[in-house]
């Protein structure tokens, strides 16, 4: 089998994976193909996501690493023998990698923590709140580009409606609720309303972040956390290039800083109590008084 010339983030992170193994085992490159009856140059590759191993290979190395954790080491076969084959494969040659990453990583979540400061989140968008944003987009892109992305994220939803919908929990500062998009008051009418019917589901919690509130975080991110903590994934969403963070202290940083974001929101949405039973500000309430100008 050829190498890949353009690895997945899955299959650069498995690479991670073998790479911090290996590093914990405290053996070179040269050690670690001893252990794994394999030559030099395959290490590599594997580390840079570019082959696979197979998962007797991977056993082994994690013996060798003192790896007591079966659970992740289940993880990380399942992550090598993925297919990488889901529903955003039929739009390969129709959004970027980094968006077909995103779908996987999204796939094979049990939470998924998101902090936005400008937009609402990608899953709880509507079309119209999510045509007008690509629409109105600082990249350049044709209108058939910008139908494909809009399609591709409302896919992307059916994720937290699915048999094992992950818990998504979204805080979104007030400023985001405020954007008149393309001049249209109804945009941000359904959009708002949107986020109050999600919020109806089990797995959905959303939050507000007040602008009398603390100063808020400046940088949306989006915390996936799959089976095996370990494993979990940071994006941060960039113009050109998105980050995905997955070492240790990325992922508790990013959960201290959304510690701290949910900390400071106001309490979350919740439709099913009476209007006349909040005895205090929260986040339902701001959200029907921003309603009440856009009648």
């Amino acid at each position: 089998m050829g190498l890949r010339a353009n690895p997945t983030y899955r299959q650069r992170r498995f690479g991670a994976e073998v790479r911090k193994l290996r590093e914990r085992a405290g053996l070179s490159v040269g050690q670690s193909a001893a252990v794994m009856n394999m030559n030099q140059s395959h290490i590599s590759n594997v580390e840079s996501g570019r082959t696979g191993l197979s998962p007797e290979r991977l056993r082994a190395l994690a013996g060798a690493a003192g790896c007591e954790s079966t659970t992740y080491v289940d993880a990380l076969v399942a992550m090598s023998q993925a297919s990488g084959k889901g529903w955003w494969s039929a739009y390969r040659d129709k959004v970027p990698a980094s968006r077909m990453d995103t779908a996987e990583l999204e796939a094979g979540a049990d939470v998924m923590l998101c902090y936005e400061p400008m937009f609402v989140p990608g899953l709880l968008q509507t079309r119209e709140y999510s045509a007008a944003i690509h629409q109105a987009g600082y990249v350049s892109a044709s209108r058939e580009e910008n139908n494909s992305s809009v399609e591709f994220r409302l896919e992307r939803q059916k994720v937290l409606t699915g048999e094992r919908p992950p818990h998504f929990h979204a805080v979104i500062h007030e400023a985001a609720l405020h954007a008149m998009l393309n001049g249209r008051p109804d945009v941000m009418r359904g959009q708002l309303l949107r986020l109050i019917e999600l919020s109806r589901l089990p797995n959905v919690t959303v939050q507000v972040l007040p602008f009398d509130g603390p100063v808020p975080f400046g940088t949306s991110f989006t915390l996936i956390e799959p089976t095996v903590a370990e494993l979990s994934t940071v994006i941060v969403p960039h113009i050109e290039k998105s980050l995905y963070l997955g070492d240790d202290a990325a992922i508790a940083r990013y959960n201290e800083v959304f510690a701290t974001m949910r900390e400071v929101a106001l309490p979350a949405v919740d439709a099913t109590v009476s209007p006349e039973a909040h005895g205090m500000k929260d986040s339902l309430g701001l959200i029907q008084r921003l309603l009440y100008p856009l009648l």
